[in-house]
């Protein structure tokens, strides 16, 4: 039996990463993986500009706050040029405006107040209610970005944050790695499409949608070939198909010594499998193999068991074969508040539920753990992870892992 960790390293050592490009527009890009490094031909900012809607002035070090009424010279809205600062004067500023030559520092303009006179003709004037320093309220130029600067490396996934950066600055294409077509089938007459009424012996395929929804989570390209009649043939022509159409094959369920259980022996007809069994609960049964050169994953088919394989070794497997370098979901370190006394051999997953407050952080159990009670992954939002034969007790530290890490 494998651990946790010696099935990902296997599986990720048969990667063999994509290396087709194309170049898309960047609303076009979210999800995909950078295939060039990002170098800023610009600064960012590109110049000194106020923080805040406020004042810029001249100062030495410090100014004392002495009740002086100071001449306001100019108006400087974002997007404009400013004028240099005329000599002992302000300028009226607003958030992201250039700072006008001449000037050291912007007072917001809450420490401020307007002088108001009856005579038309005069110009206005401003009083400083706090003392203020040099530099303050100010974003200096390439404080955030210098040119030169590489802020995105190749085998970065594309963020809406890391698309932002990008715009930052100016750039509106990228060039991308070609995303996988992922392959998959629902085999199992067992099985009923969501929307047709129940019949006896029948179940509704909730696995399909688990996984067709998870692959386009990530970008990936679905080619989904249905409910395949459940017989070693018809298993053996999806699967052939399959992988003339895609890059890889992922199926869920059908990979054990059952007699109704085809797509083990037409996977090993067409090419190659392993079976694994992992050290982990749910979701023992793990295949890798292939089908004539294109990868196979079989998941298992209890829901959550399929869940929870998909998410700690199909994602990272796909992640890396699509470029990106950084795979491994990272856990954090919660209190638990609940009681775990029946040690298994096996590591477990158990859907958990994170609470916090001013005191620190701790995780709920949901009360049914079960490999096929999917509304365990609806009510918890991340895994709980229980080494092998460790009892957990109230206030113990535990590994959490939270869902929104294989989004």
């Amino acid at each position: 039996m494998k651990t946790v960790e010696q099935a990902l390293e296997h599986l990720l050592a048969q990667v063999k990463p994509q290396t087709a490009t194309e170049t898309r527009p960047l609303a076009d890009a979210l999800g995909l993986v950078l295939a060039e490094a990002i170098v800023s031909p610009v600064n960012v900012p590109p110049h000194d500009n106020a923080m805040m809607d406020g004042y810029a002035l001249y100062v030495e070090d410090t100014f004392p706050n002495d009740q002086q009424a100071w001449l306001i010279s100019q108006r400087i809205p974002a997007g404009t040029a400013p004028a240099p600062l005329t000599p002992h004067t302000v300028a009226r500023i607003f958030t992201g405006a250039p700072i006008p030559a001449g000037a050291n520092a912007v007072v917001m303009q809450e420490a401020a107040e307007l002088i108001t006179t009856d005579d038309e003709q005069s110009a206005a004037q401003v009083r400083f209610t706090q003392p203020i320093t040099a530099g303050q309220y100010i974003r200096q130029t390439g404080e955030d970005i210098t040119a030169g600067d590489v802020i995105l490396a190749p085998g970065t996934r594309l963020t809406p944050q890391a698309l932002a950066l990008a715009a930052s600055v100016g750039r509106d294409q990228l060039t991308v790695y070609k995303p996988l077509r992922v392959a998959t089938f629902t085999t199992g007459d067992e099985l009923l499409a969501p929307g047709t009424p129940p019949q006896p012996g029948k179940i509704y395929n909730a696995n399909h949608t688990n996984l067709v929804t998870l692959l386009k989570q990530h970008g990936l390209e679905l080619v989904d070939l249905g409910q395949v009649a459940d017989n070693l043939e018809a298993t053996k022509t999806a699967l052939a198909q399959a992988a003339a159409q895609a890059d890889v094959i992922i199926t869920t369920g059908g990979v054990s010594v059952g007699e109704e259980d085809h797509i083990k022996a037409a996977v090993q007809s067409l090419g190659e499998l392993d079976l694994w069994r992992v050290q982990m609960k749910p979701g023992k049964p793990l295949a890798y193999g292939r089908v004539g050169d294109t990868p196979f994953l079989g998941l298992p088919g209890n829901p959550v068991s399929a869940f929870a394989t998909f998410s700690l070794f199909a994602r990272p497997y796909l992640l890396r074969m699509q470029g990106q370098q950084q795979v491994a979901a990272q856990t954090i370190w919660v209190q638990a508040d609940f009681n775990w006394l029946k040690p298994d051999a096996r590591r477990e997953y158990v859907r958990v539920q994170l609470q916090t407050n001013g005191q620190g952080s701790w995780v709920s159990l949901f009360p049914k753990q079960g490999s096929g009670v999917l509304t365990s992954t609806v009510w918890a939002d991340g895994f709980a992870i229980i080494a092998e034969n460790q009892q957990v007790h109230i206030g113990d530290w535990i590994e959490y892992l939270p869902f929104s890490q294989f989004h």
